[in-house]
């Protein structure tokens, strides 16, 4: 295809430059920015996938793009963890465009609707996901950071572009779940009117995009799904995870991983509460050491086979400071410095501060630490890795930004390659939604209607239309086994394939008669009573309540390799083995 960019390659332009007498950084035109050579591979790419025109490539995807890189210019990503260099932001942005409309080709939306619809929607449908995508972080601009211009004035990006030479530093004590609300301040500036008209009168997908742009991804629907989706690549590319294996984790896994890892050490590998130990439990927190802890949680994770784990401890601390596992000092850092003492004995540590409910939920707990731990009044260091890489320094003003050098830029990296490689490896079939044939079903309601079932939840992971170990998920691990939510799993099946029992001359609710064929492919396993149906505990931090359901007897059967059990969920009694 030729490109919109081939005619500006005969002059690659300088990159983005440093005043390094002044700390400031320059202003660059969106032409500039996006002309660097990897920008343009991925624009190449995100035009492939939409299959438009130039006109209208022009029109819906490109001069969007052209004010957000106006907008975010060459702020980070991140202070430490992902693409956490000058002009992160950017290259995050258009690495989840052309990601999620990749993944956008294996869905025909809306689901449910008649093919024409889906068809005539098409267009409307892949852009509302690439604008979700390219705006879901771009409220960071706005409450991460602080921006000075030149002179002296602070920028806010609801004021426009910015107009001359600035320094930035990220904020102390911030929020880290303010950002995905804060888009609604700036995606106006990026959407013109055309497109809001255009996109508003799609009334599904309109809703799906302001729920994205507000941070509410669990009433986004498949929208929602595809940002994350293509959120979880671009991050784990860039801190050194296998993007390939990040699609096939289910939403959220990485939050899970690092819960079920804690508790697992906390309660199995550390000791506590003595000389020696590497965590210690107060009244009112845990502390663990951070870089101990930090170094076996990558190890126990690495060793379970969980794909996408940080490369860095410090992309570790931040990966859990920004899911809210750890506690913030109040300088808005991970890390705190503390004084342990008992006795005789004493010892300053860096530490991770938890709230205890985390590892032990409403379990009984140990007896809280006899002696004495004191926090450090201004030292809040943070363990670094033992041979970091040089980084860029800009002057912020009352301190310094390091930022990690544009991995794109290093030599012997791959990065750009590795990503676009994912993008073309293993084309997904495209299905319709609810598509009998795209999950390998010619008739629900013939032949096995049971074993139908089967494949629809099978399918429905892989693609993560079913979420697991989610508060709301209808599929969970327990034990080491499968166990499915009845009766919401197949009321849900009921709902996509309504007439499935057609025929079949029952006079019982459709899902019932879906869950008796299903038990009919005896694979699960019965209660030493011969009842079918298992009771699971959920033991929160705040709730306790019940779940009904089947256990598997093999996982295989869903799952190539089984995720971690869902630590909040306990069999009532164990299965027989």
């Amino acid at each position: 295809m030729l490109s919109l960019f081939r005619n500006k390659r005969q002059k690659p332009p300088l990159p983005p430059t440093v005043n390094v007498a002044e700390g400031y950084l320059s202003i660059e035109s969106a032409h500039t920015l996006l002309a660097v050579e990897h920008r343009r591979q991925l624009l190449d790419r995100i035009w492939q996938y939409t299959a438009l025109s130039r006109v209208q490539f022009t029109q819906l995807y490109l001069n969007p793009i052209h004010r957000y890189a106006e907008q975010v210019q060459q702020l980070p990503a991140s202070e430490t963890h992902h693409h956490a260099y000058l002009g992160g932001m950017l290259d995050h942005g258009l690495e989840l465009v052309a990601c999620s409309l990749k993944l956008r080709q294996s869905y025909l939306l809306p689901t449910g609707a008649a093919p024409e619809d889906q068809a005539a929607q098409t267009d409307a449908w892949s852009a509302g996901i690439a604008y979700g995508a390219l705006l879901h972080d771009i409220g960071k601009i706005a409450v991460d950071l602080l921006v000075e211009r030149q002179d002296g004035r602070v920028w806010h990006p609801w004021q426009g572009s910015l107009d001359q030479p600035y320094r930035f530093r990220y904020l102390k004590g911030r929020d880290y779940h303010l950002h995905g609300a804060a888009a609604g301040l700036l995606y106006t500036q990026i959407l013109d009117r055309t497109i809001l008209d255009w996109l508003s009168g799609f009334p599904p997908l309109w809703a799906s995009l302001l729920y994205v742009l507000a941070g509410q991804y669990e009433r986004a629907g498949v929208l929602g799904e595809l940002v994350i989706q293509a959120d979880r690549v671009s991050t784990a590319q860039n801190i050194g995870g296998n993007p390939n294996k990040a699609l096939q984790a289910p939403i959220h896994s990485l939050q899970h991983h690092l819960i079920s890892g804690l508790r697992h050490l906390v309660q199995h590998e550390l000791k506590l509460n003595q000389p020696g130990a590497a965590a210690w439990l107060t009244q009112d927190a845990l502390w663990l050491v951070s870089k101990t802890v930090t170094d076996k949680l990558r190890a126990y994770l690495l060793s379970q086979s969980i794909e996408g784990i940080p490369s860095s401890n410090i992309a570790v601390f931040d990966e859990l400071q920004s899911h809210g596992l750890v506690e913030s000092t109040p300088e808005g850092k991970a890390i705190w410095t503390a004084l342990v003492t008992q006795g005789n004995w004493e010892q300053s540590f860096t530490f991770l501060r938890l709230q205890p409910a985390l590892i032990w939920g409403n379990e009984d707990r140990p007896e809280a630490f006899s002696g004495t731990l004191s926090v450090a009044a201004d030292d809040h260091s943070t363990d670094a890795p033992a041979s970091p890489p040089v980084p860029k320094t800009v002057s912020t003003g009352s301190r310094q930004s390091s930022l990690l050098p544009d991995p794109i830029a290093m030599e012997d990296a791959d990065y750009l390659g590795t990503l676009l490689d994912m993008f073309d490896s293993a084309e997904p079939e495209v299905r319709e939604e609810p598509s009998e044939s795209a999950l390998g079903i010619s008739n629900p309601t013939s032949d096995n209607p049971g074993q139908a079932f089967l494949n629809w939840v099978k399918e429905g992971i892989l693609n993560h239309k079913l979420i697991i170990n989610d508060s709301k998920a209808k599929v969970h691990t327990v034990s080491g086994l499968v166990f499915l939510v009845t009766p919401g799993l197949f009321q849900r099946y009921a709902q996509e394939f309504p007439g499935a029992s057609q025929g079949a001359n029952q006079k019982i609710e459709e899902w019932r008669w879906v869950q008796k064929q299903f038990e009919k492919l005896n694979v699960h396993r019965k209660r030493e009573n011969g009842l079918n149906i298992w009771t699971c505990q959920i033991e929160g931090p705040r709730k306790r309540a019940t779940l009904k359901g089947y256990l598997l007897e093999e996982s295989k059967l869903l799952f190539e390799s089984i995720p971690s059990d869902n630590p909040f969920l306990k069999i009532e009694k164990l299965p027989m083995t």
